[in-house]
């Protein structure tokens, strides 16, 4: 029994599909980028970090010493401090005030190498404690 119209009809609209997918997938293989370097392919980076194709209008350099990596480094700070007896109690304990960062450091009488009184102006080095931090090795200024 010979086929319908329409069945010769579908069959070839199923071939010409066929052939279309294939010269799709034949240009695909020809025209992709996969597996290309970013030089071959003219990535730019503007200035928001982001991947673009136009290249940029003007060019900072930049100097390769002046990027940190990490955290900042920390400043070595001065063991020796100094400050002012603001409050002495009979009982042996007082505190002194940091002349750098105006900050309260509670010390015991154990810890002064001389007698000190309120308003001396002492040298000490900072130590902490449960508490906070103590003036320990305490010396006065003259």
């Amino acid at each position: 029994m010979a086929d319908s119209f329409s069945k010769k009809e579908n069959f070839k609209k199923k071939i010409q599909k066929q052939k279309e997918k294939a010269l799709k997938r034949e240009e695909r293989k020809t025209n992709n980028n996969k597996g290309k370097g970013l030089d071959e392919m003219l990535v730019y980076v503007d200035e928001f970090g982001r991947l673009t194709s136009t290249p940029p209008e003007s060019r900072q350099e930049v100097n390769l010493e002046e990027i940190q990596l990490g955290a900042a480094p920390i400043p070595v700070e001065d063991i020796r401090k100094t400050g002012i007896v603001t409050f002495f109690s009979e009982k042996g304990y007082g505190f002194i005030t940091e002349d750098q960062t105006k900050e309260n450091v509670f010390f015991h009488t154990n810890n002064c190498k001389e007698l000190v009184k309120k308003g001396n102006k002492v040298s000490f080095e900072k130590e902490k404690s449960p508490k906070g931090f103590s003036a320990i090795d305490i010396e006065l200024v003259k």
